[in-house]
């Protein structure tokens, strides 16, 4: 089974489901993508403060696959602004990864209270010019930054942002299809702290004869959005890559859609005045 790509403004394709290594502790990481990568995962997103990158190269290294075959995205953390520390960092991200290029790198969080924005920006296209990343985007860049961004007149190919079937970031979602930067929903499942199967989600489950972990992943592909669940077990990586078979009807997708609640369904950080170090 192949998973469907999906097409970026700079002209280069992502597998649309991916893997994702947040909070995979590193002594379990390298098995993890080893595993993700025999059932036929593509898209491995790891981040400098995950800790896992090294592990993330390992596994890379032991699959034996083409390196072109594969997309690896990184991401900068907070406490690296300036065209010096950015630098820097990505080069330490490739060291551990045992990589010469990363297919996508982010800045991690708006973390403006930090400085440099714009400088730290600018040196990801020089990043980009140089084939030490291929591709560039932003997380956690929601409604609110996205904008700032466009006006550099560098466009980041995606935003990283929370996005679940209880908060469903719309005003985000309409700024970055107006930019045309294609949104990958961290926490698509809503990180085990939201009662997803007792909702209409499990109804739907029970009618496809699937899980509702499964139902959500599906919905997110139905709408268009990149998503990399994570999933330490062989089983539950396979029912996630399964999930790409599920064809959900529109009046299911209508009724996901509906569980939006807007603000109050966020479980996680929100980026303005988020500057973690």
């Amino acid at each position: 089974m192949t998973i469907q790509n999906i097409e970026l403004n700079d002209g280069r394709s992502i597998p649309q489901l991916g893997f994702g290594t947040f909070k995979v502790p590193p002594e379990h990481t390298q098995e993890a993508v080893e595993t993700a990568l025999e059932l036929g995962y593509r898209h491995i997103d790891t981040a400098t403060v995950y800790g896992n990158e090294h592990e993330v190269g390992l596994a890379i290294a032991a699959s034996g696959l083409d390196r072109d075959s594969l997309w690896v995205t990184t991401k900068l953390w907070n406490d690296k602004r300036g065209r010096e520390a950015t630098r820097a960092a990505l080069g330490e991200s490739l060291e551990k990864l045992g990589l010469d290029y990363v297919d996508m790198y982010l800045i991690h969080w708006p973390a403006v209270e930090e400085g440099k924005l714009e400088e730290t920006w600018e040196t990801f296209g020089e990043l980009r010019q140089e084939g030490l990343t291929k591709t560039i985007g932003v997380s956690n860049f929601d409604h609110n930054f996205l904008p700032q961004l466009a006006e550099t007149g560098l466009m980041p190919a995606v935003t990283q942002v929370e996005l679940h079937p209880q908060f469903q970031q719309r005003k985000t979602q309409e700024i970055a299809a107006r930019l045309n930067v294609k949104i990958e929903a961290w926490g698509p499942l809503g990180q085990n702290k939201v009662d997803y199967a007792s909702t209409v989600i499990g109804d739907i489950a029970r009618a496809h004869d699937a899980s509702w972990v499964q139902v959500i992943i599906a919905w997110h592909l139905a709408e268009g959005r990149i998503i990399f669940p994570k999933a330490t077990g062989r089983d539950h990586q396979q029912q996630n890559f399964d999930a790409s078979r599920l064809v959900l009807t529109d009046s299911e997708i209508a009724a996901i859609d509906a569980l939006d609640k807007g603000e109050d369904g966020r479980v996680s950080a929100n980026p303005v005045g988020y500057h973690a170090l």
